[in-house]
């Protein structure tokens, strides 16, 4: 869009001098020409005044959202308690005021309106991230363990990339102990609010960690949210494969339709295995299954071989004999310094940055994003038996 695009405003104001106000603050920003309460015209911005009738006014804000009536709301109130802010956020509300009015807020979210809408469709696209899922072959095979530190590793290692994390172990999910957060949002906010979905929404949802990595966990505990649903899960990472270089994705053991949905989008399938002769097993039958029925192209599925002993029964020969398939990468048994890691929430290259076991899975991380010759090396260089 051209730099002097104009965006239709207007004010649902209760509070005349309020009403004055921002009508000064805008027009001398420009390019958001206020339209009178009676022009029939849709405005791009709607700004709204919540009163002390609150969950009327957040009702009518809500019903308008739905019937389209402004392509984005922004609300001011004098009483900002947390559960309204919270509110306003999950029905789609872009900004808040918080009264008295600072100008230079308004300013600025005025700036950041006119960012999101100038924005060409060619740069909403620039990223192709890419979708790994790791998956487990049997429960307690680390799938979190590895999902985390590669999620971590990645950001570590590649320059200005951009990292996304989510847990699709839908209930009693564990990333936030891993990594000692406490996530004011999770799942739920999306499936509540599916019909908001967008880069903008979704940033919100998301938790930082230190690492640089972006986290999605899921709900703690049973509290009666909707459950992702396969046209979910497309969409959110639609959106997220526009906003991240990489989204890795903890995908716990599920086979439902959902988990299998994600599958399907993932540009890659990290199965985890270990060398016992039930999950081995397990292995067989999840390789078969998901290459048989279409779910994903067998050269899009990596075997991992988690905690490898030194002196095991099983040989490397034998597990792939078993499988049916090479191994793609092995990952050392460190109980010791596992355990420490994810009793302290803290990734593996914080708490031993130079423990075999980190270093593998750093290894592991990497090969994810190198070229194909590079990632043959690499693979080769720990498969000295």
């Amino acid at each position: 869009m051209a730099a002097d695009t104009q965006y239709l405003t207007k004010l649902a104001f209760n509070t005349l001098n309020l009403s004055k106000k921002f009508s000064q603050i805008i027009n001398s920003t420009g390019g958001f020409p206020i339209l009178a309460s009676d022009d029939p015209r849709k405005p791009e911005l709607l700004i709204v005044e919540v009163g002390e009738a609150a969950k009327k006014d957040m009702e009518h804000v809500q019903a308008l959202l739905n019937a389209g009536e402004a392509n984005e709301i922004f609300l001011t109130s004098d009483h900002a308690d947390p559960a309204l802010l919270m509110q306003a956020m999950r029905i789609g509300v872009k900004e808040f005021y918080s009264q008295p009015i600072i100008e230079d807020e308004v300013r600025q979210a005025l700036e950041r309106f006119k960012k999101r809408h100038q924005e060409p469709a060619r740069q909403l696209a620039r990223k192709k991230g890419r979708v790994f899922t790791v998956f487990g072959s049997k429960g307690g095979v680390g799938v979190t363990t590895l999902a985390v530190n590669i999620a971590v590793s990645l950001a570590h290692d590649q320059n200005e990339a951009s990292v996304a994390l989510i847990d699709m172990n839908t209930l009693f999910g564990e990333i936030p102990l891993f990594l000692e957060i406490l996530p004011k949002f999770h799942w739920g906010e999306i499936t509540k609010n599916i019909e908001r979905l967008d880069n903008t929404f979704l940033s919100n949802i998301l938790t930082d960690h230190q690492s640089g990595i972006k986290v999605l966990p899921s709900p703690a505990y049973l509290n009666g949210h909707v459950q992702p649903t396969p046209e979910i899960m497309t969409r959110l990472l639609s959106i997220m494969k526009q906003m991240f270089d990489y989204i890795i994705v903890d995908g716990g053991q599920s086979t439902n339709d959902t988990s299998l949905k994600v599958l399907e989008i993932s540009d890659m399938l990290l199965l985890v295995t270990i060398l016992s002769l039930p999950c081995l097993a397990n292995t067989n039958k999840l390789l078969k299954s998901l290459t048989d029925f279409g779910y994903v192209q067998s050269e899009n599925i990596k075997v991992v071989l988690n905690r490898k002993m030194k002196k095991g029964e099983i040989s490397l020969e034998d597990a792939e004999t078993g499988i049916g398939k090479e191994l793609y990468w092995t990952i050392p048994n460190d109980f010791e310094t596992t355990m420490e890691a994810i009793n302290n929430g803290k990734p593996l290259l914080d708490i031993a940055p130079k423990a075999r076991v980190t270093k593998d899975i750093f290894d592991l991380a990497n090969s994810l994003s190198v070229p194909k010759e590079e990632k043959l090396k690499r693979k080769w260089s720990l498969f000295k038996r």
